[in-house]
């Protein structure tokens, strides 16, 4: 482990980053000398409406871990909004669907079903969503896991809804 790695403790500050492990596409920590295959944008220097776009541009092309972020950034950025519990919900559907790929079947079922309990809460379009769609979506797959009809793990046969 390299040295600015070790001993840190409590939360990272402008002075004090966490220093940036090498991830794989799904958000998986990689050994120290691994090259890094995840890249992410700046979220916390971005605005929300740069964050939910990103998302939704990430979530569409299968990069679901990204979307996860960039929804979980724009969460926090939107706490004490009508909207928090609108990014809460897309970043919890990410979620859902990088524990899909990484093969866990009960993080997945969870996931989904939170995140469609608190996207149906929406009207259809919001921010530029179908709430009703991503929801039925959620929910179905949530229950395909449930029921085994989809296999959660790198090569999960599934079509996410679109955001």
């Amino acid at each position: 482990m390299p040295e600015e790695a070790r001993g840190k403790t409590g939360r990272p500050t402008e002075k004090r980053n966490k220093p940036g492990r090498p991830r794989d596409e799904l958000g998986r920590p990689q050994p120290w000398e691994d090259e890094n295959r995840l890249h992410l944008e700046d979220f916390d220097n971005l605005p929300v409406e740069e964050n939910h776009r990103l998302g939704r541009e990430h979530f569409n092309a299968g990069r679901f871990f990204p979307a996860h972020e960039a929804w979980e950034t724009a969460w926090k950025q939107s706490r004490d909004t009508a909207d928090a519990e609108f990014f809460k919900g897309l970043s919890q559907l990410g979620a859902g669907y990088v524990h899909l790929l990484r093969g866990n079947r009960h993080g997945t079922i969870r996931l989904l079903r939170r995140a469609a309990g608190r996207v149906t809460r929406y009207p259809v379009g919001h921010l530029g969503v179908d709430t009703v769609e991503v929801t039925r979506r959620a929910r179905a797959d949530a229950l395909a896991v449930e029921r085994g009809d989809i296999e959660p793990g790198g090569d999960a046969a599934f079509a996410a809804p679109q955001v």
